[in-house]
């Protein structure tokens, strides 16, 4: 396994659930925010932007979601995505360049 495929199947995860926040819930932030966060990691899985752009932005979305569970106090959907996004950053940097 490589990080790119991981950072791939992210952005997937992240995609399907901006759309799903949109569908259900009428969230525009929820896609905005999906697709703004998916579009530098796939720039960066796909090697136009360095390797370390998809850490970063990890990163970012692991303070931002650690506020939103702090916030609501539940784990749907922030403490889930918290899990996915923290098990994804491990992946990144365990797997990325040397």
């Amino acid at each position: 396994m490589n990080w790119q495929f991981v950072v791939w199947v992210y952005v997937g995860l992240l995609l399907a659930g901006g759309f799903i926040g949109f569908v259900k819930a009428g969230s525009k932030v929820s896609l905005i925010a999906s697709v703004a966060s998916a579009i530098p990691l796939g720039l960066a899985a796909a090697g136009i932007l360095p390797y370390v752009v998809a850490p970063v932005v990890l990163g970012l979305l692991v303070v931002q979601f650690i506020v939103r569970v702090a916030k609501t106090k539940r784990f749907m959907p922030a403490g889930m995505l918290l899990v996915i996004t923290l098990l994804a950053l491990g992946a990144v940097i365990l797997h990325g360049p040397r």
